[in-house]
Order: structure tokens, then sequence, then C-alpha cells
């Protein structure tokens, strides 16, 4: 690994500039981080390396010293409307729920809305369950992201392994493919 640089908080050993790197990340972010037409976007994004036994939320805030608000969770949900079923990404902070059965159900016009299940997640988004990141989700699916994830300085997400997280300017994740930016998605 190389281009090393400092993490803008907790007490990661290193940082790594994402874009750098090949081995640790699954080949949808990978794949994003390439291609993502934004300048500059990819070159923001950090990867720290982490131990999976704690990739849980609670438990990871604690082990690197990461407030909860400055770690935000990647959720997969199942719409379901008339017989069809959509599938869309939530993102929010770490300390907040993202509100399914009102903000997203009505902002996707579904009838019915869930968290999907697990084996549907990681299949589609070809992420590992606990890691899911909304770096790299599947073309053509919604990106909901609380606003109050955008106006964070710097957020931290799943790297789409269970093993490793990514940091990124908050602002950068509404430039994401997909992205809209709710108020009053999460409380």
């Amino acid at each position: 690994m190389n281009d090393r640089q400092p993490a803008p908080f907790g007490n990661f050993e290193t940082a790594f500039a994402a874009a750098t790197l090949a081995e640790p990340l699954v080949g949808p972010v990978a794949d994003a981080l390439k291609n993502w037409d934004v300048p500059g976007a990819a070159r923001s994004v950090l990867y720290v390396d982490t131990d999976p036994a704690r990739a849980d939320t609670a438990v990871f805030c604690e082990a690197y010293d990461v407030a909860p608000e400055a770690s935000a969770n990647c959720v997969v949900i199942a719409a379901k409307r008339g017989g069809e079923t959509t599938l869309a990404a939530c993102l929010a902070l770490a300390g907040t729920r993202v509100d399914v059965n009102t903000a997203v159900r009505k902002h996707l016009g579904a009838r019915k809305a869930s968290f999907a299940p697990m084996e549907t997640a990681v299949a589609e988004t070809g992420m590992e369950y606990g890691g899911i990141t909304p770096v790299g989700l599947p073309v053509g699916w919604p990106l909901l992201i609380d606003a109050a994830v955008v106006a964070a300085p710097y957020v931290l997400v799943g790297s789409g392994r269970r093993r490793g997280k990514l940091i990124l300017p908050g602002r950068m994740l509404a430039q994401l493919p997909g992205a809209q930016v709710l108020e009053g998605l999460a409380g």
C-alpha cells in the first residue's frame, strides 16, 4: 500500500488514498472510485484498515475513537408497489435511524418499504453485509442521504467489506450517482 495520509479523525494507524488501492476494495467500490467523474472526488476518499470483528457501529466507534456524528450507516431498502420491488440505499449518521416507514416509503412512492433481506443486499451490491457502502452501488439505485450526513465535514462509511472503512467529505456523498439529499430522512 502506498500514498499514506493522516485520517481527519479517529485513532487509525494509517490512512491511504482509496483510489490508489486495489487489494482491500471490492470490485464495485474500486470501479466506482476509478470512474467517479466529479473532479477531485475520488482523490478525497481515504481508506483505513480496521478489524472486521469491530465493524458493528457502537463497538467500532468506541474502539477507534470515532464520534457517531462522524460515522454513517448505509442500509438497503426494498420498496414495494403493485408487485414491483425497487431497491434503494439510505445513508444516515450512526446515532440516528432511517425513517423507512414514512420518509423513505413516501419518497419512493411505495406502498410498503422495509430493510431488504441480507441475502438480497449482499447479492445485489456485491458487498459484504456489515460493510455496505454508498460508493459503488448498482447503477440506477436511488441513494437517499440524510442532509446531516452531507453537512458533516468528513464521514466514515463502509468500504464494501467488514474489514476497512472509507472516510470522505460529507459534501462529496451528494455527488455520488443516484444521490438525493433529504431533510428528515433520519432522526
